[in-house]
């Protein structure tokens, strides 16, 4: 166990969960790459916070909860849970996402959150468009579209 990477990442949802994205990314390093089933890979530490900042910014009352955080010199893993309601939709949603960390020079270089995006469709979306279409590799595709258009508009405003 690595307890300066257990403070790391607990500082990192600590303030996640506060929805301070300034704290958040000073546990990133420069070159962080951060990946989850919509967002499939983002790099570097303007991106993957102008992520964050989007995500904060949307989340209709985000509460992050956090647990289970575990890390030794190298790699780290926590299990976090995302409650919101869905701005598009108006659903509330809850997200339980596994968190795997890959750590360089004391900070976050590698983040990877992975959750059943079919849940997470049926939670967002609603029956039967969630539970029919979350599965299928077009609907995923059209997620993930979706969510580069957002953070592409986002970022230029």
């Amino acid at each position: 166990m690595n307890d300066q990477h257990i403070r790391l990442v607990t500082t990192f949802f600590q303030a996640f969960s506060r929805g301070d994205a300034d704290a958040m990314a000073q546990c990133y390093h420069p070159e962080v790459s951060f990946g989850d089933p919509v967002f499939l890979e983002l790099e570097g530490r303007d991106r993957v916070m102008t992520m964050w900042r989007m995500m904060l910014s949307r989340g209709s009352g985000m509460r992050v909860e956090y647990r289970d955080i575990t890390a030794d010199n190298f790699t780290g893993r926590a299990h976090w849970t995302a409650r919101y309601t869905m701005s598009s939709t108006g659903r509330a949603v809850v997200n339980e996402i596994d968190a795997l960390f890959r750590f360089d020079d004391g900070l976050i270089v590698r983040h990877h959150d992975e959750f059943d995006l079919r849940q997470w469709s049926k939670m967002a979306l609603g029956k039967p468009a969630g539970l029919l279409l979350g599965w299928t590799p077009v609907f995923r595709r059209s997620i993930r579209d979706r969510a580069h258009d957002a953070l592409e508009s986002y970022r230029a405003s």
